[in-house]
């Protein structure tokens, strides 16, 4: 799945996204777009707001959706953005909630009106505060298991943001991916402590690799440019990295926000309470998420039992273990 030609990263996330947007059915135009803001703490070069920040721009030009966003928004300014959306009239809010859990659902409240559809790591509240998690950790578990049979130095590593629990599910599921086809690799993890810091995240990946790291799991952007200095291969997540580093990254989970997306945006056209958990329809099995590799990079053997896993979790008949607790 490489291309022949380098692109800016943010065209490179967008081109990430799409691969999995075209399998989704357009939302059928309605009299009028639905106005919807998205608001993201941080820039939408960041992987995980480019997912959503793509399929809003592709709802937006099948004019389903009228869309503005801010971006960069600070945990402190998170709540007031909200509010300001919601006083311009907008009928549906993307988000994020992660920093402010306690915040997002009083604005909410204060908001019967308005449908808040927001990522985060705890429950739906009332009518309108709808949630969803990053679960892409089947991508994460099926890459581990390449990389498992890949590593030569019997260390891998992996660079992750705030270890809250989705990063950790991610984390742990290519962790327990590696092991289950090479238990006695070790697994180095490195948390940055931030969201959207590419050079740190590259630092950390740098530490890894001095400590005998030989193939990097991404989940923070930045991580790729440390394994492509030290000319060693990295996995990357939520997006397809690979145009951007050819050589480096071989294998990516992705995650597709559009069905999320579209099922928000059907709820609030049809006048139904958002006030539920949107993450089943990300998964694998739903179509939400999945695993891009190049092949060939992997032994034969390694990509054949890794396509079978991946055929038995579409089936519903393996489920990746769900692990929240912190990496160690």
């Amino acid at each position: 799945m490489t291309k022949d030609i380098l692109i800016s990263r943010r065209a490179v996330i967008a081109s990430g996204i799409a691969l999995g947007v075209t399998s989704f059915a357009p939302l059928t135009r309605a009299a009028a777009p639905l106005k919807v803001a998205g608001i993201h703490a941080s820039p939408v070069e960041n992987a995980w707001n480019s997912c959503l920040h793509k399929a809003l721009q592709d709802a937006a030009k099948e004019g389903a959706i009228d869309y503005v966003f801010s971006e960069g928004v600070s945990g402190t300014d998170y709540p007031r953005a909200m509010r300001e959306y919601a006083e311009q009239g907008n009928k549906l809010i993307i988000g994020e909630a992660y920093a402010v859990e306690k915040e997002a659902r009083q604005v909410a409240a204060d908001y019967p009106d308005t449908a808040f559809v927001l990522g985060s790591s705890g429950e739906q509240a009332g009518d309108n505060f709808g949630v969803f998690g990053t679960w892409n950790h089947d991508g994460a578990y099926l890459a581990g298991m390449l990389a498992g049979k890949m590593t030569k130095s019997n260390v891998v590593g992996s660079v992750g943001a705030i270890p809250i629990p989705e990063v950790n599910m991610l984390i742990n599921a290519f962790a327990a991916g590696v092991k289950a086809v090479n238990p006695d690799a070790k697994h180095l993890v490195s948390f940055i402590g931030t969201f959207f810091d590419p050079p740190k995240a590259r630092e950390a990946g740098l530490a890894q690799i001095d400590a005998g790291a030989d193939i990097l799991f991404g989940e923070r952007i930045g991580t790729a440019d440390a394994a492509k200095e030290r000319g060693i291969k990295s996995v990357g997540s939520l997006v397809d990295y690979t145009p951007r580093y050819p050589d480096t990254v071989f294998a990516n989970a992705m995650w597709y926000f559009r069905p999320i997306l579209n099922a928000a945006i059907a709820d609030v056209a049809a006048g139904k309470p958002v006030g539920r958990n949107y993450t089943s329809y990300g998964l694998m099995k739903e179509g939400g998420s999945d695993i891009v590799f190049v092949k060939g990079v992997a032994p034969a053997e390694a990509e054949a039992a890794m396509e079978a896993k991946r055929a038995e979790i579409k089936a519903g008949t393996f489920e990746v273990p769900k692990m929240m607790e912190e990496p160690k």
